[in-house]
């Protein structure tokens, strides 16, 4: 279990002393069974796998954005500078006048530093340390730095892509910058895409627009994505192509429905900061279930992270269409 998550619940036991509240909104939302008595609960979730094992854990699905405003706000942020001071804002902007914002942030993300910053505009904080997290609490009583909350509100802001027309926000798989492994993917397609394509992991759309711009015959691209954040910057940014980008909140690990003349994908291998090259595995292992009779897979991954060895697995022949010093591009199809 998230130990951030364990951290975050602490004020709400005898050595905090804050009462369950009656009304609450989760930011960040990961399920826990402490959780499983409190009423009127509602979470906001952007990540599927987190989203789905909240649901599983019974608990009423997570919205896409809050509306409205409660008296006690949970906060688990992400894992970026800008990203987890937006958040900040964010849960301000969801707090009722004299409500408590409650957070917690890994001291391995920087703890005391974001419990600074929230001194900052709070003022009064209330902090307990413990699994190598750190919780911080306040409760509005009317003198918060709101000039300071504005400045973090525009933190999670659009903000554009620098040498393209596309956007991003902070907090999203390669924010503010096209990812280098894409880029050499993009390098090495070749023109005669066609059909029914699958972007697997899509992000803001980079790969997806380039798979556009460079093939004609691509009837359909599938964007699927488990971060919901990332997947809305992809609808803006693909917006020029009208019908012919298709967008699925999904979690790759778990297959993907449908088959495909045309699968694209730059597998993740990080959970947070840790590598998790399962992770990957699991994306090649579902790209090579969902490949067409005649289809192709085009992936760009280190050139040290063993992919090979699943797309033989999966019965599927390979070739290196191409190599530097950091990432390969395998070309794998089915016998």
């Amino acid at each position: 279990m998230n130990p951030a998550l364990e951290t975050l619940l602490l004020p709400f036991s005898s050595e905090g002393g804050i009462p369950v509240p009656g009304r609450c909104l989760f930011l960040g939302a990961e399920a826990h069974p402490l959780l499983q008595g409190w009423q009127n609960l509602t979470a906001v979730q952007p990540h599927k796998p987190l989203a789905d094992a909240w649901r599983r854990a019974g608990f009423t699905a997570p919205v896409e954005r809050a509306e409205g405003r409660w008296p006690v706000v949970l906060l688990l942020p992400g894992k970026s500078r800008d990203e987890i001071l937006a958040s900040f804002a964010l849960a301000r902007d969801h707090l009722e006048p004299g409500g408590t914002l409650v957070a917690a942030v890994p001291n391995t993300l920087g703890a005391s530093r974001f419990e600074k910053e929230f001194a900052r505009a709070t003022g009064s904080v209330h902090s307990i340390q413990k699994n190598k997290s750190r919780v911080f609490s306040a409760t509005d009583d009317g003198t918060w730095n709101e000039a300071l909350f504005a400045e973090w509100r525009t933190l999670g802001e659009p903000r554009p892509v620098p040498g393209t027309s596309h956007t991003t926000r902070a907090g999203i798989f390669s924010h503010g910058e096209i990812d280098a492994g894409s880029q050499f993917l993009v390098a090495h397609l070749p023109a005669d895409l066609r059909g029914k394509v699958a972007d697997l992991g899509a992000g803001w759309g980079y790969l997806s627009a380039e798979a556009l711009r460079l093939a004609p015959g691509i009837q359909r691209i599938h964007l699927f994505e488990s971060d919901s954040r990332a997947l809305a910057c992809a609808r803006t940014n693909l917006a020029e192509w009208g019908d012919r980008p298709v967008f699925s909140w999904h979690d790759v690990t778990t297959g993907i429905p449908g088959h495909y003349d045309v699968i694209l994908t730059n597998p993740p291998f990080h959970s947070g900061r840790d590598t998790d090259v399962d992770l990957g595995r699991a994306f090649v292992t579902s790209a090579a279930r969902a490949l067409g009779r005649t289809g192709r897979l085009y992936l760009v991954a280190n050139r040290q992270l063993p992919y090979e060895a699943v797309l033989k697995a999966e019965g599927l022949g390979y070739e290196r269409l191409a190599e530097d010093k950091t990432y390969k591009v395998i070309l794998a199809r089915k016998p």
